[in-house]
């Protein structure tokens, strides 16, 4: 049998879902772009500046240090039964890497222009490649935890086992609210203005300077409808331990909320991917 017979018995199979299927598989064909990206990204963050990857030291040991003066020292609130800087440091470092990442990843996909109009790749890892910036930030500003721990003569339990598990569902978080927000401000360019609000805002309904323990009873289920504050509770529960407990009701909320963010960012970034190169 020719070569031509054999091409014309062929047969065209459609089958459904298969796009779906393709492009996760992609994701994974084009992991070398995903590195390229965050590397980049890296390398221009720190390449011209002085004291290069200190910045990501300095910003969150000086907002450690106003917190613990203004609500340890002068609002004398509880502080778990460990100095007020850690307990300030174990909520900081979530926040910091979420609120980073939604800086990140909102101009992700703008500043990104030129590649995505003109190449085929899955967008999804042009936000990805942003999350993982932040998350070098948020391993350098471990450190200042690890000093602060040395400098008090304070011993974790063993619950610092699970500082992983809560570290990924921070992950989950910031990828959950950055790819709505990167989505969202190809479409509407105000979120550029908007994110530095809801990153400001943020801060101050979260429990980033106190522990969530101080709001009261009847009101800590609906706090918990901000999706951080089981994530900031999950980190100091396994960095600080002892006095440290976690309000299983409303962790569960929040972790609920974290899922859903992270399906639906997912789901409204797939939806709107196909017009990101006509309309950015």
């Amino acid at each position: 049998m020719s070569s031509q017979e054999i091409a014309s018995q062929q047969e065209l199979v459609i089958e459904a879902g298969r796009t779906e299927r393709q492009y996760w598989r992609d994701l994974w064909k084009y992991r070398e772009l995903f590195y390229f990206l965050a590397w980049r990204d890296i390398l221009v963050r720190y390449k011209q500046t002085a004291i290069g990857m200190v910045w990501a030291l300095i910003r969150p040991f000086l907002t450690m240090v106003v917190f613990t003066v203004i609500f340890g020292k002068l609002a004398n609130l509880p502080s778990e039964g460990v100095p007020y800087p850690i307990l300030v440091f174990a909520g900081m470092l979530p926040w910091q890497f979420f609120a980073n990442a939604l800086g990140e990843c909102s101009g992700s996909l703008i500043s990104n222009a030129n590649l995505i109009s003109k190449v085929y790749f899955p967008r999804l890892i042009v936000p990805t490649s942003a999350v993982i910036v932040s998350f070098v930030d948020f391993m350098v500003s471990g450190m200042i935890l690890l000093g602060l721990m040395a400098w008090f003569n304070y011993v974790p339990s063993w619950r610092i086992l699970t500082l992983p598990l809560f570290t990924a569902i921070a992950f989950a978080a910031s990828m959950g609210v950055g790819l709505w927000l990167a989505a969202l401000n190809v479409e509407y360019r105000d979120f550029r203005y908007i994110v530095p609000f809801i990153v400001q805002f943020g801060l101050y309904i979260s429990p980033v300077g106190f522990s969530s323990n101080i709001v009261p009873e009847q009101w800590r289920l609906i706090y918990c409808l901000n999706p951080m504050v089981g994530v900031i509770d999950g980190f100091r529960w396994a960095i600080l331990g002892g006095e440290s407990k976690l309000y299983l009701p409303g962790f569960g909320l929040s972790m609920a909320l974290v899922v859903l963010l992270l399906w639906s960012g997912i789901w409204y970034f797939r939806r709107m991917e196909r017009t990101f190169a006509d309309v950015i």
